[in-house]
């Protein structure tokens, strides 16, 4: 009867950590659009502001896009990997 009691909660622990990985997943990708979101528009209001200066601003408007797209396919991956494991 105890190892029932044991296994049972073993298991609860399991699924409330494959639910919490599926949140972390699902918060990863929705702040990482509003971040992207947040550097276009950013960035198209400087451009409006200075167009001169358009391609140095389209430059670093990728690199960070890219930054935040990179750390938040890395938290996608680390909680897709809590969910399978």
């Amino acid at each position: 009867m105890i190892t029932l009691s044991i296994i049972l909660q073993a298991a609860a622990n399991v699924a409330l950590a494959k639910f919490g990985a599926a949140i972390g997943a699902g918060l990863a990708a929705i702040a990482a659009g509003i971040g992207i979101g947040k550097i276009g528009g950013s960035a198209l209001e400087s451009i409006a502001r200075q167009p001169e200066a358009a391609g140095d601003i389209r430059s670093n408007m990728i690199v960070s896009a890219a930054l935040i797209e990179g750390a938040a396919f890395f938290a996608i991956i680390i909680c897709l990997l809590a969910i399978v494991l």
